[in-house]
């Protein structure tokens, strides 16, 4: 899976490279990683969150509904007693679910790749203090967490769009689409006015939990944020899936 394969080609070029001195004392990421297997966690997830990781999901996501209505098979499995909300439900775990393994895939490979790679020791975070391998692992888990939930979002937002139409490529176009377009305004600073709403706002956030103490502010602000889309894109699926003509 490309997924996987990319931590590893960031390793190996790191180490290859000899990038950072071995100490853990870079002032970059990547200087970290030289040092400290676990950091090569964080920078893969760094790397990948802005648009590979999104847009591996959204593609995924988008071919749920558009997919099955382009061959013929939602027609197929309508025609069984199977409610149209209950189908939803169904498309929608699956989208989460793949999500979910993304974003392990990505942490996992990392993990491994890193252990391998470079040394294990106590982590030394982006504010400077130092804590123990065992803490740092803990704040992967919650930094694998609050990147799930965020693909988590932008799944929901794919199966939504795949709803509106039957061509899966229409739903393709349209979630990379929307990806794109979010992180274009997201860098403009003329718009920093609608910036803070904008799904793909504090994305990275989760670097707030590489310093100590944690700053929850961001984070919240994200996952708020995503939980609010997902409600609003829930909903619009519902509206349209149990709505819509399949005679066609």
């Amino acid at each position: 899976m490309v997924l996987a394969v990319v931590p590893i080609l960031l390793g190996v070029s790191i180490r290859v490279s000899g990038l950072g001195s071995g100490t853990g004392t870079g002032t970059g990421m990547l200087n970290q990683v030289a040092g400290n297997g676990l950091f090569l966690v964080f920078a893969s997830l760094a790397l990948m969150v802005p648009l590979f990781l999104p847009v591996a999901v959204g593609v995924v996501a988008a071919d749920q509904v558009a997919g099955d209505a382009a061959d013929g098979t939602l027609r197929t499995v309508l025609a069984w007693p199977v409610g149209r909300t209950r189908l939803l439900v169904a498309k929608l775990i699956a989208a989460v679910v793949y999500a979910v393994a993304a974003t392990s895939t990505v942490t996992l490979s990392a993990l491994a790749t890193g252990a391998v790679l470079f040394p294990m020791r106590d982590v030394t975070m982006l504010s400077g203090a130092t804590i123990p391998l065992g803490s740092a692992f803990g704040r992967a888990v919650l930094i694998a967490g609050v990147v799930t939930c965020c693909m988590a979002g932008v799944a929901v937002l794919g199966l939504t769009i795949s709803t509106l139409t039957d061509s899966p490529a229409t739903a393709l176009a349209g979630t990379i689409g929307l990806i794109v377009v979010a992180e274009i305004a997201g860098s403009i600073p003329q718009l920093t006015s609608i910036q803070p709403w904008l799904f793909s706002f504090d994305w990275l956030a989760f670097a707030d939990l590489l310093r100590t103490p944690v700053y929850w502010g961001t984070i919240s602000h994200s996952l708020w944020l995503q939980a609010g889309y997902a409600v609003v894109a829930v909903s619009l699926a519902w509206a349209r899936f149990t709505s819509r003509d399949l005679a066609v």
